[in-house]
């Protein structure tokens, strides 16, 4: 079975940002600790197995000091996300990898809205509208 790798880097983000806003840079090398946090401790594998990766390790690192220095900030967390991303598509072994190490996604399904108008939902009963000067007229 194929992995996707848009999915794995969405659910795989959250889980490093947490890591890189409880340790800062420390999330780079820090060893583990063995009463940490298990979300702390899945985005920290998360993290190490993507600086594995030669090709990506440089970008992400820098991601990860930006976003150490701005938790808060979401476009240094947009940085990291994006970089995760790429490693995973130019990755598929790692994605794969990274794909066994996660916690199965809440209810098991995963969605996914990517590009300009994107929209993932489970279930709608209302309209949704992503065109620009778009006109909606109640029956």
């Amino acid at each position: 079975m194929a992995v996707d790798a848009l999915v794995v880097a969405q659910q795989a983000a959250p889980y490093v940002m947490a890591a890189v806003g409880a340790y800062g840079t420390a999330a780079l090398t820090r060893a583990a600790d063995a009463g940490v946090d298990s979300t702390l401790s899945v985005g920290r594998r998360v993290l190490w197995r993507v600086l594995r990766r030669e090709e990506s390790r440089e970008g992400i690192e820098d991601a990860v000091r930006d976003l150490a220095g701005a938790p808060d900030d979401e476009d240094f967390q947009a940085v990291l996300r994006a970089r995760i991303k790429r490693a995973l598509l130019d990755d598929p072994a790692l994605t794969a990898d990274l794909a066994r190490l996660l916690p199965p996604a809440a209810g098991g399904t995963t969605f996914v809205a990517g590009g300009t108008g994107a929209v993932a939902v489970q279930e709608n009963s209302g309209i949704i509208s992503t065109g620009e000067q778009s006109t909606i007229t109640a029956r």
